[in-house]
């Protein structure tokens, strides 16, 4: 239903309404109703004169993102309605009323607008002030929780994590007087104290600068809130409070997935840092071996300051080992793990922090559920699943793509093409293989970091491999050299 007659424009010719209408209905046939209920449910004429269109929406990002990415599409489909319509100009709502004293507004048609899309606002919709309470419950509901134990005071500073600490540190403490690395990225593998850390910074942000607005999600959350927001109409409200915060994390980023929520990451990511704010994001491996994400989101976080954090050396380990023991002291009072007891996890588990701190919580549970003294022969038969899973853990599947491209000859990025040879889908079985026999990685991930197959694709690479080696020797000794290869 139009809002006014054509008739109240000041010097308009009657029948715009008709022409916005059209103008609606082509623009829902070519760019489907989602796209269309995203951007343009709540845009408004509110004036046309001198051949200028002037279209108003109820927010900034709105205004910027439709000039920038539609305005010659809007132009063009005006401008085929008749000569009368030569140019249009995007709006902020409230803005466009200061401008023009007594508009006669049409709403998007009715018949344009998708069943699902809300009716359009009167008014602008800027996000208020983190002190508004609908506002701060907003942002509240979309944080993801984050864990009172992960603090810098609790973190185990090492040689491999030292420089990661020390960014996020500077981050933390020089804030409030600007960015200093953006985007700041930080990589490693499984268990190495990158949720900790990340969870560190926020924490010290917000007690050092308690009026700056810090917000922590991981990718699966964000993931979960921007499709609810779609599906509650309420995507505008979720996309302005992103773009309002002062530092955005994002832990683990190789869990993001879908082309959309990627697009939509980007534009929030290119909003932050191009208005000085700062974005950090931390994944289980650099962005360049991000496969499965977009192009443009690896090539934004790669233009950031990038650091690892490696395994931790024998005195990190120590130190983990000794803090996770003193902590446990204090609920189990008399708890004590004997030196010899130390050293065996220190020289065993030796790649995880996390595998670490397990280490002492099994020995712990054990001493306490059993009631028998901590001994070596104990530490032995109570931790021997995770020494074993911590072998098997020093594989990554970037190395088994390494080795088997350098053995059979072919790139990388042919085993993650949609190439269907002989030449490149046997050693990309293989490499299946190999990634479900030697790291701990599903059948799903193993398909991602694989171009993006399907688990059952996998499923049935592991099951052929599987299949051969039982009656082919060539092929078992192949595997063993592989293995080898890669324990080297």
């Amino acid at each position: 239903m139009l809002e006014a007659e054509t008739g109240g424009i000041a010097g308009a010719a009657p029948g715009h309404g008709e022409a916005w209408a059209r103008v609606c209905g082509r623009l829902k046939a070519d760019l489907g109703d989602e796209v269309f209920s995203c951007w343009f449910a709540g845009m408004n004429v509110e004036q046309i004169e001198g051949g200028t269109v002037w279209l108003s929406v109820p927010s900034r990002f709105l205004k910027t993102w439709i000039s920038t990415h539609y305005r010659d599409k809007l132009a063009a489909l005006w401008q085929a309605e008749g000569p009368a319509y030569r140019k249009v100009e995007v709006s902020v709502r409230t803005a466009m009323r200061a401008k023009v004293e007594a508009p006669a507004r049409f709403a998007t048609p009715e018949a344009a607008r998708p069943a699902s899309a809300p009716p359009p606002r009167a008014a602008a919709l800027p996000l208020r002030p983190v002190a508004d309470a609908a506002s701060a419950r907003l942002f509240d509901d979309i944080s993801s929780p984050l864990d009172p134990r992960y603090t810098f005071d609790n973190f185990v500073e090492g040689a491999s994590n030292r420089l990661a600490l020390a960014a996020a540190r500077q981050v933390a403490d020089g804030s409030a007087s600007g960015v200093k690395f953006n985007p700041l990225y930080i990589h490693s593998s499984v268990g190495q104290g990158k949720t900790h850390l990340l969870q560190g910074l926020v924490h010290s942000l917000k007690a050092g600068h308690p009026e700056m607005r810090a917000l922590y999600l991981t990718a699966e959350h964000f993931m979960y809130r921007f499709v609810q927001s779609l599906q509650t109409q309420s995507a505008m409200a979720f996309k302005e409070a992103l773009r309002t915060i002062d530092l955005l994390v994002i832990d683990d980023m190789q869990f993001l997935h879908g082309k959309q929520i990627q697009q939509e990451f980007c534009h929030t990511v290119n909003t932050l840092i191009d208005g000085a704010r700062q974005v950090i994001v931390a994944a289980d491996r650099p962005p360049v071996e991000l496969e499965t994400m977009d192009e443009r989101v690896r090539s934004r976080l790669s233009g950031g300051l990038l650091i690892e954090i490696g395994a931790p050396d024998a005195a990190l380990r120590r130190a983990i080992v000794e803090r996770r023991i003193a902590l446990t002291a204090r609920h189990m009072p008399g708890f004590a793990v004997p030196d010899d007891v130390i050293d065996f996890i220190v020289r065993n588990v030796t790649t995880s922090g996390r595998d670490l701190e397990g280490a002492v919580t099994r020995l712990a549970g054990h001493n306490q559920l059993t009631g028998l003294t901590l001994s070596l022969s104990m530490a032995e038969t109570t931790l021997k699943d995770l020494i074993r899973v911590t072998d098997t853990r020093r594989v990554k599947i970037e190395d088994i793509q390494r080795v088997v491209s350098k053995h059979y000859n072919v790139s990388k990025q042919d085993l993650l093409s949609s190439r269907r040879t002989r030449s490149i889908v046997w050693p990309r079985q293989i490499a299946m293989y190999l990634a479900k026999s030697l790291t701990l990685r599903s059948l799903p991930e193993i398909g991602r970091r694989f171009g993006g197959r399907d688990h059952t694709t996998v499923l049935h690479a592991v099951r052929k491999v599987e299949e051969m080696l039982g009656s082919d020797e060539a092929l078992v000794q192949e595997i063993e050299v592989l293995k080898r290869m890669l324990e080297a």
